[in-house]
């Protein structure tokens, strides 16, 4: 008789990446137990556990922060990540540490996981303490989700740490973890993203014409502009391709984009709203204009789709769009008129835009939420 594995997943939601990596790994979990694997996950996000005070601190003070004061986190980034002897990030460890754990270790002992994976620093933090007191016994796993280490995600203790890229994980080998626990996997994506699409299919069902080249836009940011500015000036600037512009939940701009549609940009601009198959609309397209989160930059890469990177955060995203660019997946764009100048580069160089299709397959990695669940596996005895 099979054993039933439970995987604890515990995520952050400061900034949706965290939570789409937990989602990624408990979909594959699920998608394991369809398929007859002795396997069930849940997914926790650790805010829901920790005192409301320190919620708003942690969490809505960094969203404040990278949304109004980009630069300023950006300083700190830099501060807490490249100082040596790092008292400001000791600090702040212990700050995490004194947190009362007490519902988390509740919510972890209902479940009673035979692992836990962190796609977060954080919980990894909480979890150490009590790891080094005998409080927690199941293995801790740790998932960085960006292209860059912080010294944050060193979190020492943890059973294995799964890096973004091989680089990521020889800089963890040179902080001083052990080797033989760290695995280079990728960052988790939905299972979705390494499926085949038929594109074709998927081109006619949104109304769109297979004949001309089409660029995705995923949302907006600092020096770009309001998405119906943007995708009016891009349409405007010259170019036979199609623009698929993705508004998410924001009706107001989402209905400024169907006006634009339905009368000046008839037949070459496709607004969308909030969707959970993003993946289908980047099936149908050449080319993402994104800012370069971990995560949205991973789908990209697992659908072998370039970037033009724009407006990063100082800080993580901006390691993000080195190390894209660095592998010839993405082009960087600095304003509305770069943009628009690199977007009509590749239309007139369709070589030049395969190649970045080419390089950022080659970088992809559909499969990493699998790999994390299997090397988990594997190291309980799974059966």
């Amino acid at each position: 008789m099979r054993v039933t594995r439970r995987i604890l997943l515990l995520s952050v939601s400061a900034g949706a990446g965290h939570v789409r990596a937990a989602d990624a790994l408990d979909a594959t979990v699920a998608t394991l137990a369809v398929q007859g694997g002795a396997v069930e996950a849940r997914h926790l996000d650790v805010m829901d556990f920790v005192p409301s005070s320190f919620r708003r601190i942690y969490a809505d003070f960094y969203l404040s922060l990278i949304t109004r004061y980009p630069r300023i986190w950006g300083m700190l980034y830099r501060i807490t990540g490249d100082a040596r002897p790092d008292a400001v990030v000791q600090r702040m460890r212990r700050t995490i540490e004194r947190l009362n754990t007490r519902r988390l270790r509740a919510a972890i002992a209902d479940f009673a996981p035979d692992a836990i994976i962190c796609t977060h620093f954080l919980p990894a933090e909480m979890l150490a303490r009590q790891i080094r007191k005998g409080r927690v016994t199941a293995p801790v796993y740790l998932q960085v989700t960006d292209f860059d280490l912080h010294r944050m995600w060193v979190v020492p203790g943890m059973t294995g740490y799964f890096a973004a890229s091989p680089e990521i994980a020889h800089r963890m080998h040179a902080v001083g973890l052990p080797m033989e626990r760290v695995h280079t996997t990728g960052i988790p994506v939905m299972p979705a993203f390494a499926e085949t699409h038929d594109r074709a299919a998927l081109v006619a069902s949104f109304g769109m014409d297979p004949a001309r080249p089409a660029y995705l836009v995923m949302g907006g940011g600092a020096g770009v502009g309001a998405l119906d500015e943007l995708a009016d000036a891009l349409l405007c600037a010259g170019g036979d391709f199609q623009l698929v512009v993705l508004a998410g939940r924001n009706a107001g701009m989402l209905a400024r984009l169907r006006k634009l549609a339905d009368g000046k940009h008839a037949g070459r601009l496709f607004p969308q709203g909030y969707t959970k198959h993003v993946e289908r609309l980047m099936a149908c397209c050449d080319l993402a204009i994104t800012k370069p989160g971990g995560l949205t930059t991973s789908e990209c890469l697992a659908m072998g789709l370039p970037m033009i990177v724009n407006a990063p955060i100082p800080g993580q995203e901006e390691r993000n769009a080195d190390y894209l660019m660095e592998q010839g997946a993405a082009w960087k764009a600095i304003d509305a008129v770069a943009l628009a100048w690199r977007i009509n580069a590749l239309h007139d160089d369709p070589s030049q835009l395969a190649g970045m299709a080419a390089r950022a397959r080659a970088i992809g990695r559909p499969q990493a939420a699998r790999d994390v669940i299997d090397i988990v596996l594997a190291q309980l005895g799974h059966a």
